[in-house]
């Protein structure tokens, strides 16, 4: 009886450390293009790995101006940074 609880209980930590980052919704047609965004992104000095949609978000891998390893979350709309883990 025990052991199913212990799952879920991992299940659920382990699940929210990963969640992602709560980006506000905006219509789509109200998004930035990807292209422009990945653009202005990298004029804000990070340099991009890897470019993806997360949900609401656009997400980034790769580092910052520092040369820093660097996950961000933008906001689709007007790219302000959501959240950032930076090591």
């Amino acid at each position: 009886m025990r052991y199913p609880l212990l799952a879920l209980m991992f299940a659920t930590i382990s699940g929210a450390s990963l969640a992602g980052a709560d980006c506000p919704k905006h219509p789509k047609n109200e998004w930035m293009p990807q292209a422009k965004a990945k653009q202005q992104i990298e004029a804000l000095g990070y340099k991009i790995k890897k470019f993806k949609v997360d949900g609401e978000c656009y997400e980034i891998y790769g580092s910052n101006k520092e040369g820093k390893r660097a996950e961000v979350y933008f906001d689709t709309k007007t790219l302000a940074v959501v959240k950032a883990e930076i090591d």
